[in-house]
């Protein structure tokens, strides 16, 4: 495990996965992120990386060929992610291609993913590069689960999640059996900008977003405030999520989406596919703030 600290905050980083671990105040060591508890979701904050969430039979094709990867690629879990470069206030870990991932993943690739600590904000910064001689596809994303409720007494219920602007954005409902998108939609606002958090909220996995007005949400407590926000400029699809039993939400940025129910599993179609042109290399970030008022 890798830490970085300020006078604010405390973060740390799993090494399997290059997975954030621990957001805490360094004064009075308030936890912000959920404890991973194996009985419910044993995952605080997993990579994704080349494809957000399942694919048809995990297969897609690319050129006339078939491969398989799993549920949000290969980054998650991955033991052989490995520390790049440490500063003092930054975290870099990478992962590059190999000949067992070229046999599910044809792209000869560098993933680097770093941690920046600055103030009370974590950017969570992801860099792809193209090592490749054709066009590269992959999709991109985080995941990170927050501690909900964070305060000894509070309920689940006290929380919600208030959007920058009024939103009129539906969400793609999920096949629960397969994890595909399905064609149905369902409101969520009406002109509104808050989703009120109830554990049977996600009784139908994710709320998936495709076309959010606002690109920082705020996770908020009835009886505390602003608790912390994430802010996603470089993202266009929103994810929100936890395990109906489980005390913490997911806020996750994603450059993609899972494949929809009708898919011809085509890589290069995929929706919200990105391509990468050769020896060039991509970048986006999300940023984690905590608020001031809960780190003294």
């Amino acid at each position: 495990m890798f830490e970085l600290e300020n006078n604010k905050l405390k973060i740390a980083v799993k090494n399997i996965g290059a997975e954030l671990c621990d957001i805490s105040s360094t004064q009075n060591k308030t936890q912000f992120m959920w404890d991973a508890n194996p009985n419910i979701w044993d995952n605080y904050a997993p990579n994704l990386f080349p494809v957000i969430g399942a694919l048809k039979d995990d297969t897609y094709l690319f050129e006339n060929k078939e491969y398989n990867l799993p549920k949000h690629g290969f980054i998650r879990q991955n033991k052989n992610i490995k520390l790049h470069e440490q500063t003092e206030n930054s975290l870099t870990f990478a992962l590059s291609y190999d000949n067992e991932s070229l046999k599910n993943y044809p792209f000869k690739f560098a993933f680097y993913i770093t941690y920046l600590l600055v103030d009370n904000k974590i950017e969570v910064i992801h860099r792809i590069k193209n090592c490749d001689d054709k066009t590269m596809y992959f999709s991109v994303g985080g995941h990170p689960a927050f501690k909900c409720p964070v305060f000894k007494n509070e309920e689940y219920d006290d929380y919600y999640l208030e959007f920058e602007h009024s939103e009129k954005a539906e969400t793609h409902l999920v096949n629960i059996g397969n994890g595909l998108i399905s064609s149905k939609t369902e409101a969520v606002f009406n002109n509104s900008n808050t989703i009120k958090l109830t554990h049977d909220l996600f009784n139908r996995d994710a709320l998936v977003f495709k076309d959010l007005k606002s690109k920082k949400v705020t996770l908020k407590s009835k009886l505390n405030g602003d608790i912390l926000s994430v802010s996603y400029n470089d993202f266009s699809y929103l994810g929100i999520w936890a395990k109906p039993e489980g005390d913490y939400v997911c806020i996750e940025p994603w450059l993609g989406v899972a494949d929809s129910e009708t898919t011809n599993q085509n890589f290069k179609t995929k929706e919200g596919i990105i391509t990468l042109q050769p020896k060039n290399t991509f970048e986006a970030s999300y940023t984690i703030e905590i608020h001031n008022n809960h780190l003294v």
